[in-house]
């Protein structure tokens, strides 16, 4: 097995922009709509969590159980796997990202964590009430972040292989098209190798 990726970078980087646009869509412009989080489980027993803005959440629940459903995984109950997750301030850095000195200015910045990942990028992390804080001195001394955002992170990760690593795959490839689904979040690790043919 060659490098694995956690879903959360994989989305955050692929999908950022495209839920931005939808975020800033569905703000103020359709009376009615809700926000809504349904949890579950995928493949191999992987948490899940999706954030959505609808008008009709029986509609959406019902789209997500059959997406589910489809790749062997379920819908679960509130509380089901939110514990797995914390709320943090998530700021990432491309590779090539002097990784040294980010890690010095960060800690002196009040950040919690300096997390290298496998392709060399960089993900810095901070506590949601120092987030802002953080994020601007980091930008006054050099480390403007590529993404900057108080999102959602597993607390342990699941890494899985083979068809369970497929069908997880294909399950957040398909919520992520539900036009209501404005956030997916996952504890799941896959491989390289598998996410390239998605």
């Amino acid at each position: 097995m060659t490098g694995l990726s956690k879903w959360a970078n994989i989305q955050r980087r692929e999908g950022a922009l495209l839920r931005r646009r939808r975020r800033e869509a569905g703000r103020g412009e359709s009376p009615g709509l809700t926000g809504v989080r349904y949890e579950g489980y995928g493949p191999g027993g992987a948490a899940v969590m999706i954030d959505c803005l609808s008008s009709d959440p029986a509609r959406v629940r019902l789209a997500l159980r059959q997406a589910f459903a489809r790749h062997g995984g379920s819908l679960g109950a509130d509380g089901s796997v939110s514990y797995l997750f914390n709320t943090v301030g998530l700021m990432t850095y491309p590779p090539g990202t002097d990784e040294e000195a980010l890690m010095q200015v960060a800690l002196e910045a009040g950040a919690e964590d300096v997390v290298p990942s496998a392709d060399h990028s960089v993900e810095v992390l901070a506590d949601p009430l120092d987030f802002s804080a953080v994020c601007a001195l980091l930008t006054h001394r050099g480390f403007a972040p590529a993404t900057a955002e108080v999102t959602q992170r597993a607390a342990t990760s699941l890494t899985l292989s083979g068809e369970s690593a497929e069908r997880m795959a294909l399950l957040l490839r398909d919520l992520e098209e539900l036009d209501e689904v404005r956030d997916v979040y996952s504890n799941v690790e896959i491989p390289d190798e598998v996410l390239a043919r998605f």
